[in-house]
């Protein structure tokens, strides 16, 4: 049985990634490392219990110590690299933790990796040579964009805060040791993830909960930032993709073709509450938005030019916003059974 390491497997996109692949590949057997920081939920994982082939490991990934003996009882033969500290506000008032995680710890297991997998520089272990590092990143590594064009694979960097910078850091650390090394990796830069087992600090489960609790719904600035809106489940099917068939060394952009500024996410959400769960009192959610001071840095557009990932490994979105966005609201709905 092939082993295979999934990094931060209990957060938002890992949780529903390993799910998926566990269940996709009996052959595989899964192993998730997480740190269950705040972030972490291992109710969310819920669904693996039924996985013979599943193994989950509590642990830092900055723990080379750790990480070491994984690769040696389990003999791993790929990486799938989830594992990030991602929240942007929190960035800004804690960089640390950012550096150490997205930076060092991307970098801990890349060695690693390198000498379980690497006779020296450019040559591989007999029996390795399948073995692969795939690393998951953000569109946010890009800076912004004006009211037109897209994020492509060659789009310079330019990252706005120590989230994405510790992002960007981290891409530049795969790259090299594919060229320095010639380790077999792939990276992808996303767009906005939305979906199930979201962390209640992000923007559409803050909107779902505050709304059904009543509380304001805080937008910052003029609410006209915006995002590419990808859900969650379509960027699984797509990191499955490039893992399995992305060309070694390669980049590639995963976007939803689904543009939405804050003002337009709120409406939708409020719109979908008022019919599935109506206020006592008549009125509508989106009495309760309220306008609070900008994010220090903050981007105004983003957007992903899928195109290559579309092109040359076949993937498509099964989901637009308008259906994702009713399919999140009504697990939200589910979960707080309402």
């Amino acid at each position: 049985m092939k082993s295979i390491l999934v990094t931060g497997g209990a957060g938002f996109i890992g949780a529903n990634f390993v799910p998926y692949f566990a269940k996709k590949y009996p052959e595989y057997k899964v192993i998730n490392l997480d740190k269950l920081t705040y972030a972490g939920n291992l109710d969310n994982l819920s669904d693996c219990a039924d996985c013979a082939n599943y193994q989950f490991v509590q642990g830092d990934i900055c723990d080379r110590a750790l990480i070491e003996k994984l690769f040696a009882e389990n003999d791993i033969r790929g990486v799938i690299h989830f594992a990030a500290e991602s929240h942007v506000d929190n960035s800004i008032t804690g960089p640390k933790a950012f550096i150490e995680t997205n930076i060092v710890g991307t970098f801990t297991l890349l060695d690693v990796a390198r000498n379980a997998w690497m006779e020296a520089p450019h040559k591989v272990k007999a029996g390795y040579e399948d073995c692969r590092f795939h690393h998951i990143s953000t569109d946010e590594v890009y800076g912004a964009l004006g009211e037109t064009g897209f994020f492509k694979e060659t789009t310079p960097y330019d990252p706005s805060s120590p989230y994405s910078a510790s992002k960007a850091s981290s891409d530049m650390l795969v790259r090299a040791y594919h060229r320095t090394y010639g380790m077999n990796v792939t990276v992808s830069n996303c767009s906005n993830n939305y979906g199930p087992k979201q962390h209640p600090e992000k923007l559409i489960p803050k909107i779902i909960s505050n709304a059904l609790s009543g509380k304001n719904i805080p937008i910052y600035g003029d609410g006209k930032n915006v995002r590419d809106w990808l859900y969650v489940l379509d960027h699984c099917k797509a990191i499955d993709l490039i893992f399995h068939n992305g060309k070694s060394g390669e980049t590639y952009n995963i976007g939803g073709h689904n543009e939405r500024n804050n003002l337009q996410i709120v409406d939708a959400i409020c719109s979908i509450l008022d019919s599935k769960c109506p206020k006592k009192d008549g009125g509508s959610y989106k009495d309760l938005i309220v306008f609070v001071s900008d994010r220090p840095g903050h981007d105004r557009r983003y957007a992903i030019d899928a195109t290559k990932l579309t092109t040359q490994l076949g993937w498509k979105a099964d989901e637009n916003f308008d259906t994702g966005i009713v399919k999140t609201v009504d697990w939200y709905l589910k979960k707080l059974k309402l």
